[in-house]
């Protein structure tokens, strides 16, 4: 009977370990039900967020939407029509100084860059239609990046004409910023002709045309849609409501607008030489002042100001409209 000690101890440590294997599958059962509770928890959160949507972040009354009162981002008031007070500010003329020089400088590299196209002998033997949509691209980045903080970056009268229409800025800005683009403009063909005046004059001196086997129609329709591309993207990159819905996206505004004018080029040089701003083409004009820079020299202001018009119509009235929603 020596054996019946070992039997309990045997028995003994097997329910010891039965006891110990019920509590681990009892800690593991309890685990698997707090996850899935926190799991659930988090899925509710984001079905909320998914369920709110636009809502999260209200603004004032557009046209035709419902009103909402809270918000999570300051918005500028409407700008004045008119305000005296900023003639006799230092920042407002600065800021058209800023605009001349930008439009200067824009005018003297982009029009260098398609009088080198012209005067090669094939497109293999220079930068091409490519290289130019390039300049004009890259000019406009890299000029919006260093003006946006004094003057918002324009640099184009059909940019501050649909600003202007979505109560951006007042009327006497809006004037003055398109009066400096154009002086900035001229001046700027006129340093690339003072630099090659026979080349100039032979070549086109940059000035914007409809191409034979387009009609005046077909110039403005693709004016109007290049703008509007511009237009509506520059009101996107700029949009508080969306730098603070998407706040995780970090977003360089004059990278979209730069490559909104590269790829609106790679369309439109063939059509119209591209003009989607109305103070390059004037610039142009002027300084080449051949007859055939003005036959359809109209084409470039109508068509980019109403490009301007109805992606500012289009950004107020529909992408920054608010969804109606239930106060119950």
């Amino acid at each position: 009977m020596h054996y019946l000690p070992t039997i309990k101890i045997t028995t003994l440590l097997s329910q010891i370990h039965h006891t110990q294997r019920r509590k681990k599958q009892n800690q593991s059962i309890n685990f698997s039900f707090e996850r899935d509770r926190i799991e659930s928890k988090i899925m509710e959160g984001k079905e909320e967020d998914v369920r709110v949507g636009a809502n999260k972040f209200p603004e004032r009354q557009p046209i035709g939407t419902s009103a909402q009162s809270d918000k999570d981002y300051n918005e500028p008031p409407p700008a004045p029509f008119f305000e005296p007070g900023e003639l006799s500010s230092w920042s407002f003329w600065r800021a058209g100084i800023a605009e001349f020089i930008a439009t200067f400088l824009f005018l003297y590299i982009t029009v260098l860059t398609v009088m080198g196209v012209k005067r090669s002998p094939n497109m293999c033997a220079s930068v091409g239609i490519q290289g130019i949509a390039w300049a004009f691209g890259g000019m406009i980045f890299a000029l919006v990046y260093c003006t946006a903080g004094i003057s918002g970056g324009h640099i184009n009268p059909a940019v501050t004409f649909g600003l202007f229409l979505a109560r951006k800025l007042s009327l006497t800005r809006a004037l003055y910023y398109i009066v400096m683009q154009c002086l900035g403009a001229i001046c700027g063909a006129g340093v690339v002709k003072g630099f090659q005046p026979k080349q100039y004059q032979a070549l086109g001196g940059g000035a914007n045309t409809v191409a034979h086997g387009y009609t005046k129609g077909s110039g403005l329709g693709a004016e109007i849609i290049g703008t509007f591309v511009l237009v509506y993207t520059v009101f996107s990159a700029t949009d508080a409501k969306r730098n603070a819905r998407d706040s995780h996206v970090p977003i360089l505004a004059p990278l979209p607008i730069g490559f909104a004018v590269f790829l609106v080029h790679l369309a439109t040089i063939p059509i119209t030489g591209t003009g989607i701003n109305p103070a390059r083409s004037l610039g142009a004009a002027i300084i080449y002042n051949k007859d055939h820079s003005w036959d359809d020299h109209w084409v470039f202001w109508v068509g980019p100001f109403i490009g301007a018009a109805l992606a500012a119509l289009y950004h107020v009235v529909v992408i920054r409209a608010i969804p109606f929603k239930s106060r119950s």
